[in-house]
């Protein structure tokens, strides 16, 4: 089997975030739970871009967020998500590749628009998200193909793709090949919500194959229905080999079966907006393990991604990655 060319490939819903700021009582007054993310259909989605006012639109998603994170730090990255043949189909493209990540998934044609996340920042930097999935929740198995799925030494997979039958398939599709061709498959568990609304399916995937869980303290306590982070991570330890688990302010925590390793976050001069800390920890992660790097060193690059995009807006680094690490 010949070496693979990719450090990784992300397959997640293709979006474009449409990011402004507002206080809480925007938040109540628009019945939007503070720090969760919703889904909303195109109708919900048109009526909140009318109350936002001023925002700033950047191309997004979860995973791609991730993997233009890999390449920023250095890595070589592949990307599979569906947009729409529209305007921000055409932004969301151009803007992951010029990221320097191989982009080249079918544009759906005829269907919903392409997806969009309104993200609401409040002044401690917690963002709240209303997320219509347009185009991005119709990626099908026949976008994954086994070449592409070789050519990456981690397949990483984005846990808001669980939300559609369609995507459900191309993300089963997905891991059965990379273990096929012997490559390693991570999870990201995505949100504590989307973990209430799958909880017996994820496990059913941790345990059955997924070598590396990425998941938040909030998203690994709903997975366990506890209140008790210690209980919980005992319990991933015997359902996973490997995960890493962010604790915001408190760094984050890497389990094996076999030992555990606290790792200290990155100082920051100012928490701007926390939208995609998680996913650039994910980044920093990943880079570390397709490079053999120890497993405390792959979570202090993750912290390292983690720090840089939260002290800007928006979930795309601003500063070169390979230059902080």
């Amino acid at each position: 089997m010949t070496s693979p060319r990719h450090d990784v490939i992300g397959i997640g819903n293709a979006i474009v975030d449409v990011i402004a700021r507002h206080d809480d009582a925007f938040l109540s007054d628009n019945e939007l739970g503070k720090g969760s993310m919703q889904l909303v259909d195109e109708a919900g989605a048109l009526a909140l871009y009318d109350k936002l006012g001023p925002a700033v639109e950047i191309s997004g998603g979860s995973a791609a967020n991730t993997i233009t994170g890999v390449t920023s730090l250095g890595g070589r990255a592949r990307y599979v998500g569906k947009v729409a043949d529209d305007q921000l189909g055409g932004v969301f493209a151009h803007d992951i590749r010029a990221a320097g990540v191989s982009y080249d998934t079918e544009a759906l044609s005829g269907g919903p628009q392409t997806a969009r996340c309104i993200v609401v920042v409040t002044p401690d930097g917690q963002r709240t998200m209303s997320t219509f999935l347009g185009a991005s929740a119709l990626l099908h198995e026949d976008d994954v193909h086994e070449t592409q799925i070789a050519d990456a030494k981690i397949t990483y997979l984005e846990g808001y793709l669980w939300d559609r039958p369609e995507a459900k398939a191309a993300f089963r599709k997905a891991a059965a090949l990379a273990t096929k061709n012997d490559r390693s498959t991570a999870l990201t568990l995505s949100d504590a919500f989307c973990v209430d609304r799958h909880r017996d399916s994820f496990l059913d995937l941790i345990r059955g194959g997924v070598d590396l869980l990425f998941a938040n303290e909030a998203e690994l306590l709903s997975l366990y229905q506890t209140e008790d982070f210690d209980a919980a991570v005992q319990q991933v330890r015997k359902d996973c080999q490997l995960a890493a688990i962010t604790r915001s302010e408190k760094g984050s925590v890497v389990i094996t079966p076999g030992e555990i390793h606290e790792v200290a976050a990155q100082p920051v001069a100012q928490v701007v907006d926390t939208t995609g800390a998680g996913d650039l920890y994910a980044a920093g992660f990943l880079f570390g393990m397709a490079h053999e790097r120890a497993l405390p060193e792959c979570a202090r690059l993750g912290h390292v991604a983690a720090a840089e995009i939260i002290s800007h807006i928006g979930a795309r680094p601003e500063k070169n990655l390979s230059a902080l690490i």
